[in-house]
């Protein structure tokens, strides 16, 4: 048994069609086949029920491929481990984070890349739960998200800060005066809010729900950028964690007032296996930046 056997075999068993696999592993569709063949041969089950040009998983099959993506996930790791210990400040980071870290994260992006210019930085943006599925698959090293603090036992989750839930206007917009807010008071105003998805925007539906209030919506967005690009303008408000305001000097933060609400922002790790070098690199630089925007 051989990885690449495993490899091509995952990627049959993931398009479904022996001559897309072959294309997508740039070998030919004999080549693959026989090396599935083989698979089986020394398995001494069918892996894949054929009928034309059509496949499809067999029982078998569908047992093998968890264990086959893990068994090259492992090896990945592996070599990605050995790599780092010849050269501990060369090679890829891959970074998820959710749509409202953009301005936590760019200010670390730059002295980073300095400090290790060996280092290639991928950053990728994601609700948590699309992340969190990729890091479990090891598409990504880390992942930076609010989350609630529940057992998950594929993920190691690393406190990173809280954040209080705030409403955010431009400075010229007429309430950025105001030192307080009521939650029925912003139920008057109009908003542009994050897309259902976002961790304060369910908070908020959450909020809203339980006081019977309908807020007046104008725009629902899921990139966070754009949204305060927006409110920046002076006309709208939104409601977000305070810290996504961090390098928007024009925007001002202004509390709700009775019960203080927090998201909780985490690192995300996937659990039990190996971290990159690279990554606890990265995390660093950023706490350090972090503690000096406190």
């Amino acid at each position: 048994m051989e990885i690449r056997q495993l490899n091509y075999f995952i990627k049959a068993a993931e398009l479904l069609h022996f001559t897309d696999a072959a294309a997508a592993s740039f070998v030919t569709q004999s080549t693959l086949s026989q090396q599935v063949k083989q698979l089986e041969d020394e398995l001494g089950m069918l892996l894949f029920d054929r009928v034309g040009k059509q496949v499809r998983l067999t029982e078998a099959g569908q047992v093998f491929l968890k264990h086959a993506r893990q068994i090259v996930l492992d090896v990945r790791k592996s070599k990605e481990a050995i790599v780092e210990l010849n050269n501990m400040v060369v090679g890829d980071l891959r970074i998820g984070v959710t749509y409202a870290f953009s301005s936590v994260l760019l200010p670390a992006l730059a002295p980073f890349s300095a400090k290790y210019p060996g280092i290639k930085i991928t950053v990728e943006y994601g609700t948590a739960g699309e992340l969190e599925h990729k890091l479990k698959l090891a598409e990504l090293d880390v992942i930076l998200a609010f989350h609630d603090q529940t057992d998950d036992f594929g993920l190691e989750m690393q406190p990173l800060y809280s954040s209080r839930i705030m409403m955010v206007v431009s400075k010229k917009h007429p309430l950025a005066h105001m030192k307080k807010i009521s939650l029925s008071e912003l139920g008057k105003i109009e908003l542009i809010l994050p897309s259902k998805g976002f961790s304060s925007r369910d908070l908020l539906d959450e909020l809203f729900s339980k006081r019977k209030i309908s807020p007046v919506i104008k725009i629902e967005m899921n990139d966070v950028h754009s949204l305060l690009s927006l409110v920046n303008e002076g006309t709208w408000a939104t409601i977000i964690n305070e810290k996504a305001i961090l390098t928007w000097s024009d925007l001002v933060a202004i509390p709700i007032s009775g019960k203080e609400y927090y998201k909780q922002a985490f690192i995300l790790w996937q659990k039990g296996v190996y971290k990159k070098k690279s990554a606890t690199l990265f995390i660093d630089e950023l706490i350090e930046i972090l503690k000096v925007g406190d």
